[in-house]
């Protein structure tokens, strides 16, 4: 079962973070500011209360009728008050009003034996107070808004320094030796994203030096074969004419066949090959070259176009890959030009799984129903080759009729294409830049 993943960018996880953060601490400060007020404001409510009942009270005594409100032996006093003033004391006492603003009481005892009491409701406090609910809602949604605003800051600049480090990791992956992520991310603050830059450039280097220590050692060995292959042909030649003779000689030319694409590819992977480019009429091209290496195959031209690219390292690509098509595929091979796209197809069981997932790999011929033989130096040189022209090569299955490509699945055939570029490659490999039209 298939997992489901989320997939966001580092800079609004910063941002969420934040914003959170920046949200609960307002929401937890906002509520300890409230119960504070509330605290003190109804304190201060009960001291003011218990201040005019005392007033009222000197009046009261004096036979005067109590003024502001105040009764004496109020039934309502709430009874908790009335015990308190009844034993000499005064006291106040907050009545929660479910339906309304609470009330404030207040009562103080009598010479006579009565009970004076006043009670107001929670009202110019309780206007304080919404208004101070309300400038904390409105300090809390400031705050959360500046962190997302911060956040969105902090996280856009780590965020383009890792699409920075991504983005040179990727060029470095691809063959550039000139690139350097440390370089590529900049900045004047240092965070950890420098030190991921320097282990990913560390890394590539230890990686450049060990690919070109494997070179130099395989285009060595290739160069120290050359003179005993070359002295078994003269040798094999020598020989008297006879089946183990031509066995040997086919052997011998094998070998040196193999000792020739091996120093080749090295080549190829130093990256200092050139193309030498020419101006050719590509669809004519093409039917020259496949009439000439491999007559049985038929060429269509859809569309013929004038190409700038090096004719001697095109001619190698074709000729590898119609030479896959014979030893892998089956008759009948079809060679389409259309514009600046070259296509090449067999009838054959198509390319293994392998191949289509990672690309060509030198020493490896396939899976055993493309015959298993060679040294599956073909397609990788095809692939360098096209590298240095600047073309891409992609390979591909056909469907057998009434199914679709999947893996496992039997091919109809295997299709090598060939995308040359609108721009050759200059003299240091690189690709002009053009500017736009639009």
């Amino acid at each position: 079962m298939k997992r489901f993943t989320l997939r966001t960018g580092i800079r609004w996880k910063i941002t969420l973070a934040i914003a959170s953060v920046g949200a609960l601490t307002a929401v937890a400060l906002s509520l300890v500011v409230h119960s504070a007020a509330r605290v003190s404001m109804l304190e201060s409510a009960r001291e003011v209360q218990l201040d005019r009942v005392q007033f009222i009270s000197r009046t009261a005594e004096a036979g005067r009728k109590p003024q502001m409100g105040a009764k004496l032996n109020d039934p309502e006093l709430p009874a908790v008050l009335r015990e308190k003033a009844r034993s000499g004391r005064r006291g106040t006492f907050i009545q929660d009003n479910p339906r309304g603003l609470p009330e404030v009481w207040a009562a103080v005892p009598l010479g006579n034996g009565q009970v004076l009491s006043l009670n107001s409701p929670f009202r110019e406090s309780a206007n304080m107070l919404r208004d101070l609910d309300r400038a904390l809602v409105v300090g809390s949604l400031a705050v959360v808004i500046g962190g997302s605003a911060l956040g969105v800051l902090i996280g856009g600049q780590i965020s383009r320094r890792l699409r920075k480090a991504a983005a040179a990791a990727q060029r470095v992956a691809h063959g550039d030796p000139e690139v350097r992520v440390r370089d590529a991310v900049g900045g004047v603050v240092r965070d950890e994203t420098d030190d991921l830059a320097r282990a990913v450039d560390a890394m590539a280097d230890a990686l450049q030096q060990r690919l070109e220590a494997e070179r130099r050692v395989t285009a060595d060995i290739a160069h120290e074969l050359r003179t005993p292959v070359t002295g078994l042909l003269t040798a094999a030649e020598l020989l008297p004419p006879g089946r183990p003779t031509e066995l040997v000689r086919d052997r011998a030319q094998a070998l040196r066949a193999l000792v020739e694409d091996v120093l080749e590819v090295a080549r190829l992977d130093s990256a200092s090959e050139r193309a030498e480019l020419q101006e050719v009429a590509l669809g004519e091209f093409v039917s020259r070259r496949v009439s000439s290496l491999m007559p049985e195959a038929s060429v269509r031209i859809v569309a013929d176009e004038i190409v700038s690219t090096d004719p001697r390292r095109l001619e190698r690509i074709l000729g590898n890959l119609l030479a896959n098509a014979a030893r892998y595929g089956r008759a009948p091979v079809q060679v389409d030009v259309e514009g600046r796209v070259v296509r090449i197809r067999d009838h054959g069981p198509g390319f293994p799984e392998a191949l289509l997932r990672e690309g060509p790999s030198r020493f490896r011929t396939g899976s055993t129903d493309r015959a298993g033989v060679g040294h599956g130096l073909g397609l990788t040189i095809a692939e360098g080759q096209a590298r240095v022209l600047g073309a891409r090569l992609t390979f591909r299955n056909v469907a057998a009729p009434g199914g679709f490509v999947r893996e496992g699945a039997a091919a109809a055939g295997a299709v090598a294409v060939l995308w040359l570029p609108e721009h050759a490659p200059t003299a240091t490999g690189s690709f002009p830049i053009v500017p736009r039209t639009d």
